[in-house]
């Protein structure tokens, strides 16, 4: 087993305990963290991706329509929304998924004037192996942490995401 690495927050929090002791540097335990964490996750999570020549984006546009169950389509407000991104985001990234086989645009029967973004027999495919892999990749980086830890994690981090999305911060 690897030997723990310093953790470096922690040594910045006590830095400003001893030149502001007035302050309650706190906080920085948590937010530091997750900022680390969201950057080597990006990192560590990337790679599968990459190999399947996407970005991390265009794979959550890919496993959102594969989410929307059969036929697999989305409206570009439906994906944005899901996504989180803008619509324009969203065109870009449908532009480069279509040119590369993956997904469709069809007319919305039910809005002439709306376009269906669809996955292809190969896009659904391509979703169904990366999604594997992305899972799996999960499950590793989370394998240092125990079942009741990771529920106890995922917990709290959806206590916190509810907090921000609500604007009670």
């Amino acid at each position: 087993m690897e030997a723990m690495q310093p953790d470096p927050i922690a040594a910045i929090v006590e830095q400003w305990k001893r030149e502001r002791p007035d302050l309650d540097a706190a906080p920085m335990l948590v937010i530091g963290r997750l900022f680390r964490l969201t950057s080597a996750l990006d990192q560590r999570l990337r790679p599968p991706f990459a190999a399947a020549e996407l970005g991390s984006g265009d794979f959550d546009v890919l496993a959102a329509l594969r989410r929307a169950g059969a036929p697999y389509s989305l409206s570009a407000g439906e994906l944005s929304r899901t996504v989180l991104v803008t619509t324009g985001a969203i065109t870009k990234r449908v532009d480069r998924l279509e040119a590369r086989g993956l997904v469709g645009r069809s007319v919305d029967r039910s809005d002439s004037r709306g376009r269906l973004i669809t996955l292809t027999p190969e896009g659904v495919e391509l979703t169904d192996e990366l999604i594997a892999v992305h899972l799996d990749n999960q499950r590793r980086l989370l394998a240092g942490l125990s079942a009741d830890e990771q529920t106890q994690l995922a917990g709290l981090l959806g206590r916190l995401a509810l907090t921000l999305a609500s604007g009670d911060d």
